[in-house]
């Protein structure tokens, strides 16, 4: 078998209360008003460890950009958070509700297939939408009033394209949840590989299965030269057990994203034998930004994790665009281009689609059990695995 190595994906603070302020109140009250903004994320479901590295992460965030004032230009911020529950109608439902009351800059979206449904609803109601981990391609270019503060899926796929083989003629399988998580992935390696030569086949999951066994077979059946894994949420877990129960980690080539720091010891001793691509993890940036993110974090009881930066970027870029004044187009205009000192380092929001260009990073899985820890090979510059520009 060629081997291919391969990788992939309140009022202050309140939590799902009643918004602040009356139905109907105006967006922007002046310069003596409040900036007002909601998170709408996975407090809840699925991707609930998710939210809360999210959360975490933008606490910290609006701290260090305020320089600890939780003002902008002597107007304080209320930040107003709201669970989706990983559902999109609940998405919806809340974003109309922090809209009605106010809230004209909206964040957050851990879920891919709720980032798409509330991007809309950002360019209807003429407010700013500030996607956090959903890493669909689709936010990209969506419309003018989105952005995002995460990666994308065509990002980890041009990471893994860094430090990979020739594919051609190679077999290649992805495995992945049936949802946009997974699609994009499926439509990104498919785009990435067979344009080098292989051929990509997928099989996917419901999200809500527990019972993997079926489409582990599907994949060991398959006899790839390599599969492809591109998995979130609480069924991790099982999933790996899955492949791991059908031979498949040890006959097949198997990369995957690195995911978070729970997922470590599932990987056993066959985490040493699988390429790994990461968004971010603790200690993979030595940035100064990363250094003040992480002693916040920790300062409040927290811990980083792979999307705490989602959650620090987004603060940055809600402070930044309220610095330019409380008209949309005006806070627009402040984002686009705009280059900024992240956790990660310097970051780009490109001003023709919004898509945030950023480093990436491959790393190796050293030790087992709780000591499975990883360990950074490589930093992939920002300009190595910057996405085509979306139409």
């Amino acid at each position: 078998m060629r081997k291919v190595p391969l990788t992939a994906a309140s009022c202050a603070v309140v939590l799902a209360m009643t918004a602040c302020g009356s139905p109907g109140d105006a967006a922007g009250g002046g310069e003596d008003a409040p900036v007002k903004v909601g998170i709408v994320y996975s407090a809840s479901g699925p991707l609930a460890t998710y939210g809360e590295q999210y959360k975490q992460g933008f606490e910290a965030g609006l701290d260090y950009a305020t320089g600890g004032s939780m003002e902008v230009d002597g107007r304080p911020i209320e930040v107003e958070y709201m669970d989706d529950a990983g559902d999109p109608t609940k998405a919806v439902s809340a974003t109309r509700d922090l809209i009605g009351t106010g809230h004209d800059i909206i964040a957050g979206s851990t879920a891919s297939g709720i980032a798409v449904q509330v991007a809309p609803l950002a360019e209807q109601n003429d407010i700013l939408f500030i996607s956090g981990p959903a890493a669909t391609d689709a936010i990209t270019g969506i419309n003018d009033h989105t952005f995002r503060s995460g990666r994308q899926t065509y990002q980890d796929i041009l990471t893994a394209g860094t430090f990979m083989d020739d594919p051609a003629g190679a077999e290649v399988v992805v495995f992945a949840q049936q949802n946009a998580f997974g699609q994009d992935n499926v439509a990104a390696v498919t785009e990435v590989l067979e344009s080098e030569g292989a051929s990509v086949d997928s099989v996917l999951a419901p999200p809500d299965t527990t019972d993997l066994t079926p489409f582990a077979e599907q994949v060991s059946q398959a006899d790839a030269d390599l599969v492809f894994v591109a998995w979130a949420g609480e069924t991790a877990s099982a999933m790996w057990q899955s492949l791991d129960q059908q031979g498949i980690l040890d006959s097949t080539e198997v990369v995957t994203g690195l995911d978070i720091k729970p997922s470590y010891p599932i990987f056993g001793e066959a985490g040493e034998r699988i390429s790994f691509l990461s968004h971010y993890f603790d200690g993979a940036s030595d940035t100064a930004v990363a250094e003040i993110m992480k002693d916040s974090v920790e300062a409040d009881g927290g811990s980083v994790d792979l999307f705490t930066p989602d959650g620090f970027t987004a603060a940055q870029m809600v402070v930044h665009a309220a610095s330019a004044g409380d008209d949309v187009q005006d806070r627009i205009s402040a984002l686009e281009g705009w280059t900024f000192e992240g956790v990660k380092g310097e970051i780009t929001i490109r001003a023709e689609d919004h898509a945030l260009i950023q480093p990436m990073y491959q790393v190796e899985l050293i030790g087992q059990g709780e000591q499975a820890h990883p360990e950074l090979v490589a930093e992939i510059p920002a300009a190595d695995v910057e996405p085509t520009v979306a139409e």
